[in-house]
């Protein structure tokens, strides 16, 4: 299954950001409110200049104390952003999740304008009805249905 295919099959097309200079606890208040486990950050909500999620908010809280929700997102942000384009399969994104260690990847169209984000989840989901699709095939096949 490709990454279009995986963004057609969310609820929602819209993408939750946050600015640069917004307070990390501004950021983890808007994660807890839309119930998600990470944020791009994006200046004009289209270009993405970082993600930040909440394994980086409770890393910091941990080495650095209550202090770090005083701190603009762009301190803690993940800087080095991977994404994905819409063409590629979700298998090929799993892995790069996997080898990555994280859970979110922006998706991103030629101009570099971000038209979704996948978390692994999705992608986990997407690759199971493939393998279902797949079975049920092979299924048919043997039973020269």
């Amino acid at each position: 299954m490709l990454v279009n295919q995986i963004l057609s099959m969310k609820p929602s097309g819209d993408i939750i950001t946050i600015a640069p200079a917004a307070s990390v606890a501004d950021a983890a208040k808007l994660l807890s409110e839309k119930r998600i486990g990470a944020i791009v950050v994006s200046d004009d909500g289209k270009v993405p200049l970082g993600i930040l999620s909440e394994r980086d908010i409770v890393r910091e809280l941990g080495r650095r104390g209550a202090d770090v929700l005083t701190l603009p997102v762009s301190e803690l942000m993940t800087k080095k952003l991977v994404t994905c384009a819409t063409g590629e399969d979700a298998l090929e994104i799993l892995e790069r999740m996997t080898a990555g260690r994280f859970r979110h990847l922006p998706v991103v169209n030629d101009a570099g304008a971000m038209i979704g984000l996948v978390s692994i989840g999705d992608a986990v989901s997407a690759r199971l009805k493939e393998l279902a699709a797949e079975k049920e095939a092979l299924t048919g096949m043997i039973m020269g249905n």
